[in-house]
């Protein structure tokens, strides 16, 4: 290992933050260019369609448990438990998380969202426990 590999699922991460940040432009783009809302309407946001609000708030949700997670692997990083096991705990969460900003922008069915949300949770803390039992540990 390089001693970086804790930092390519952050980054895979943020890549999902700007593919989001695109496709909402180019669904806003769409909605005003079919004239179903004018562009001032953007300026307060009040009544979004929801072709482009499920973006919106898939992008505001990549800011929340996402958060917790960047604090996790920088310090996974930092206290050297950055190994094999917190690296997979980390791609499984950005799995997770791409899966879930997928239904969120296409189908938006929280039947199939809510367990992909449930499990990157869980992961994120299977990552926080692992940070934690090696401070405890940390000479084995």
């Amino acid at each position: 290992m390089t001693g970086y590999e804790m930092f390519w699922p952050i980054i895979a991460h943020v890549a999902l933050v700007y593919v989001l940040y695109a496709v909402l432009g180019l669904r806003r783009d769409k909605m005003v260019k079919s004239g179903k809302v004018r562009v001032s309407d953007y300026r307060e946001n009040r009544s979004e369609p929801p072709e482009s609000l499920f973006v919106k708030n898939s992008i505001a949700n990549q800011y929340e448990l996402p958060m917790l997670f960047y604090a996790c692997c920088i310090l996974l990083y930092m206290t050297e438990a950055d190994n094999l096991i917190a690296l997979v705990l980390a791609w499984v969460f950005v799995a997770l998380r791409y899966a879930h900003a997928f239904i969120h922008v296409t189908s938006n069915r929280i039947r199939y969202r809510s367990p992909l949300f449930a499990a990157g949770y869980v992961v994120l803390g299977a990552m926080w426990v692992w940070l934690a039992v090696w401070m405890m540990f940390p000479n084995g």
